[in-house]
């Protein structure tokens, strides 16, 4: 009889069974903190996906849940490369705790990989409505400032989302890019008459950042552009000193 057989069931089963413990959001803490302590020992994968979903729920003290979550993530970065395709599939499936999973992903790859990891995700989310758009916010603003080929393009769609979050989340990103597409985008965002007037600043400074030129929409572009920005005479977005 293995160790698994004798806890109640194998590896896989023992794991999922546990799932209601490491979710347990009232009682006596000690109950859920002996289920992730067994799940970090079982080192399979289906231990992985059962401790992320410690990170879908808050428990009080914060003080005990902050604990919690941070020993959860040194018990999954302790599975090594085993636990990346389950967090990677954890990232795809939960609108919550991205943040979480970006830094077990951090952990144990390239920065290379998790960039493609995340392009995926932004591309899958780029057309779909998301009631709380955190999660799209938080993979954006890890792609602003690195320069990488496949971003601009998954970046690009979330300009056109409902949430004004994530299109100042996209202007941002878009704005060190550089990326020649992004300009009338960018552009529409600025001039649109349905946009707030901090997308609008946010698209004002994608424009400043990207350099891009304006002059074929210098009259809508001056109609809402303010102090400190400008549009000098060739037709590019400066910031007044």
């Amino acid at each position: 009889m293995g160790i698994f057989d004798f806890l109640g069931g194998s590896g896989p089963e023992k794991a999922l069974k546990l799932k209601s413990k490491v979710t347990q959001k009232y009682g006596d803490p000690t109950t859920r903190q002996k289920a992730l302590q067994q799940l970090g020992e079982m080192k399979i994968p289906e231990a992985v996906s059962v401790l992320l979903h410690r990170y879908n729920i808050t428990v009080e003290p914060l003080t005990t849940d902050a604990d919690e979550k941070e020993h959860v993530f040194e018990l999954v970065k302790g599975f090594g490369q085993d636990a990346v395709a389950p967090t990677t599939e954890f990232l795809r499936k939960n609108e919550q705790a991205t943040s979480w999973a970006l830094r077990v992903l951090e952990a144990l790859l390239p920065e290379g990989e998790v960039i493609g990891i995340v392009v995926d995700a932004l591309g899958a989310l780029s057309t779909q409505y998301m009631r709380n758009p955190e999660k799209k916010v938080v993979l954006l603003h890890y792609v602003t400032g690195k320069q990488d080929p496949r971003i601009p393009a998954v970046v690009l769609p979330h300009l056109d989302d409902m949430a004004d979050e994530v299109k100042i989340a996209a202007l941002k990103a878009l704005g060190p890019l550089k990326h020649e597409p992004a300009r009338e985008p960018i552009l529409h965002v600025l001039t649109a008459g349905d946009s707030g007037r901090r997308v609008q600043v946010a698209a004002i400074e994608a424009l400043l950042e990207s350099g891009f030129n304006v002059q074929s929409h210098r009259e809508k572009v001056e109609s809402v552009i303010s102090e400190p920005f400008f549009v000098d005479g060739s037709g590019v977005v400066k910031r007044r000193a």
